[in-house]
C-alpha cells in the first residue's frame, strides 16, 4: 500500500478527490468540517465521531475536512477519508495567519475556501457537520453554504457545538455582531450540542431563537473509544517499570500551545515538596514549542520521579490508568475525565476565552474536580496543595457522575441516521 501524500502531509486515512462514485447508495454520505486553528480539541472530538460513525460501515461513508497541523501524524479510524486543509493559527480575536508563517492569509483562504467547495460539490454528501464555527474559519464556509440552500436540497446541515462556546455575554455579542444568530436559521437545519443540558443550557444561554431552539439536540459529551485495534491504544504513556507501583500524576496540556504555565507550576510544587511518594508524568503535546519544552525538561533534572513525554496520539488509556489527572480544562480532556470517573485537579486557560473556567467550575461545583485559579497568587503552592488532597481522597460517588452522559458520539451517528432517513422516508 502506498501512501498518499497532498499538501505535505501523510493522509494515508484515503483518497479525498474521487469520491463521488465510491459511494454505496445505501450509506449516508458525511462531510465533518474541522477548522482546527489552534490546539487538539476539534480534530480529536471530530475523530471521535467518524470512528464512531465508521463502525457502522455499511451505513456510513465519512470524509473529514481538517486543517489540523499534525493530521498527518494521529491515528486515523480505518475508513475515514480526509482532506487536509492549509494549517492557519488565530493570533488575536478573529484574526487568522498562515501557520508556517509564509505567504498570505487571504490567498491561504481562498484556497481553503475552494478546497472546501471542492469537495461538496464532488460528493453532494447527505450530511455537512460543520464543528463550532457556524460560518467556518474567517467566514470560510459561507459560499458553501449557500450553494447546499441553492443546489442541493438533499444534504443536510448541522451545526455542532461543544459544551459551552464561551461566557453567554461575549457569545451573544459577537454573534449579534457578526449576524450568527440569523445565519444559524437559515443555513443549518439542525445544531448537535456535544454535552449535557445539565451542565449549561447552551440554547438559553446563547440567546438562540424559538425557531432554532426546537433544532437543538443535547448528544452528551463526544468521548474517543480505541478504535485502532492495537494493543497501544489501551495501554500507558509512561514507563510501568520507572513508576514501580506508585500512584501516578498525569499532567496534560493538550496540545500544550498554551500550557507551559501549568507544567511549570506544577514542576515547581515537586521542588516545593508536594507529590511527595507519587509518579509524575507529563505530556508536552505536540504544539508546544521546542525551547518551552527544553526549559520545563531542565527544570526537572535529577528527579528519578518525573517522566516527560513528548505527543501521545490517544490519550485514553492513560486518563484510565493514572490515579489523579492534572490539566487545563479542555474540551476533550474533561470529557476523558468524565467518562473515567477520574480523580482530577483543573488549572482553567484564563484567556482568551471564558469556557475553560466555567468548565471548571462547573464541574467543581457538582463535586466532581478540583479547580484552581490560574491567577492564584501562589500558583505551585495551591496547585500542589490540591494534588496532594486529590491523590489522598476517595473518587466522587458513582451518582454524581451519571449526571454527564458521555456517550456523546453514539448519539450523534445515531440522530444523523435518524434526520436523513426521515428526511428520505426511511425507517432505521
Amino acid at each position: 500500500m502506498t501512501d498518499d501524500v497532498l499538501d505535505g502531509m501523510d493522509v494515508r486515512a484515503a483518497r479525498p478527490l474521487a469520491m463521488s462514485g465510491a459511494v454505496q447508495p445505501s450509506k449516508v454520505s458525511v462531510v465533518l468540517y474541522s477548522h482546527d486553528t489552534f490546539g487538539l480539541g476539534h480534530l480529536r472530538r471530530n475523530l471521535a465521531i467518524a470512528a464512531e460513525m465508521l463502525r457502522r460501515p455499511d451505513r456510513f461513508a465519512v470524509t473529514l475536512l481538517t486543517g489540523s497541523p499534525v493530521i498527518g501524524i494521529w491515528r486515523l479510524p480505518a475508513g475515514l477519508r480526509v482532506q487536509p486543509l492549509p494549517p492557519v493559527v488565530k493570533v488575536g480575536v478573529e484574526s487568522y495567519a498562515p501557520r508556517d508563517g509564509a505567504g498570505h492569509f487571504g490567498m491561504v483562504k481562498g484556497y481553503r475556501e475552494a478546497l472546501i467547495l471542492k469537495q461538496v460539490m464532488n460528493l453532494r454528501p447527505d450530511v455537512l457537520l460543520v464543528d463550532h464555527a457556524p460560518a467556518g474559519m474567517n467566514g470560510e464556509l459561507l459560499s458553501t453554504l449557500s450553494l447546499i440552500r441553492r443546489e442541493m436540497p438533499g444534504t443536510r446541515t448541522i451545526l455542532g457545538l461543544r459544551d459551552i462556546l464561551d461566557s453567554p455575554d461575549a457569545v451573544r455579542s459577537i454573534w449579534e455582531s457578526q449576524g450568527t444568530h440569523a445565519l444559524i436559521e437559515e443555513a443549518y437545519d439542525d445544531v448537535f450540542v456535544y454535552g449535557s443540558r445539565s451542565l449549561f443550557d447552551i440554547a438559553g444561554a446563547y440567546g438562540l431563537s424559538h425557531r432554532v431552539a426546537k433544532r437543538v439536540r443535547y448528544c452528551g459529551h463526544v468521548v474517543e473509544r480505541d478504535f485502532a485495534g492495537d494493543g497501544d491504544s489501551r495501554g500507558v504513556c509512561w514507563s510501568v517499570e520507572r513508576a514501580a507501583g506508585r500512584p501516578v500524576a498525569l499532567v496534560t496540556v493538550g496540545g500544550g500551545g498554551d500550557g507551559r504555565f501549568l507544567v511549570q507550576a506544577y514542576l515547581e510544587s515537586l521542588h516545593r515538596g508536594h507529590g511527595a511518594g507519587a509518579y509524575s508524568v507529563v505530556v508536552l503535546g505536540p504544539l508546544m514549542d521546542g525551547a518551552e519544552k527544553a526549559s520545563l525538561i531542565a527544570l526537572a533534572e535529577g528527579r528519578s520521579d518525573v517522566e516527560f513525554v513528548d505527543v501521545v496520539v490517544g490519550l485514553q488509556g492513560c486518563v484510565r490508568s493514572a490515579d489523579v489527572v492534572v490539566s487545563m480544562a479542555g474540551y476533550n480532556t474533561c470529557a476523558e475525565i468524565v467518562a473515567n470517573r477520574k480523580k482530577a485537579v483543573l488549572v482553567p486557560r484564563a484567556a482568551p476565552r471564558a469556557e475553560q473556567r466555567m468548565r471548571a467550575r462547573l464541574l467543581a461545583d457538582m463535586g466532581l474536580v478540583v479547580c484552581v485559579e490560574p491567577s492564584s497568587e501562589d500558583l505551585p503552592g495551591q496547585l500542589g496543595v490540591a494534588v496532594d488532597a486529590a491523590l489522598a481522597s476517595p473518587p466522587a460517588p458513582e451518582a454524581l457522575w451519571r449526571n454527564l452522559p458521555i456517550d456523546g458520539a453514539v448519539h450523534v451517528a445515531e440522530q444523523v441516521l435518524a434526520v436523513v432517513d426521515s428526511a428520505h422516508g426511511r425507517t432505521m
